[in-house]
């Protein structure tokens, strides 16, 4: 694991608590060129709010706090 996947998997566990207090979840499933691919769990498949929360959530975070992440990709 390198360090930008390292940062990345930190960062989405911090989130897990709150996801999952709404009764979701999300899932690192890879991280390659800069891209962060993530399978939401739970609750949050299908929620009307998950472009919210991919986005101006984990998305910006990730873009915010680790170098070399580009963007978010929902799989």
């Amino acid at each position: 694991m390198n360090e930008t996947e390292r940062l990345v998997r930190e960062l989405t566990d911090k989130v897990q608590p709150y996801l999952k207090s709404h009764g979701g979840g999300v899932e690192v499933v890879a991280v390659e060129d800069g891209v962060v691919y993530v399978k939401m769990l739970g609750a949050c498949v299908g929620c009307p709010l998950i472009d919210v929360t991919l986005r101006e959530g984990i998305e910006e975070m990730l873009l915010e706090n680790v170098p070399g992440v580009v963007a978010v990709v929902e799989v």
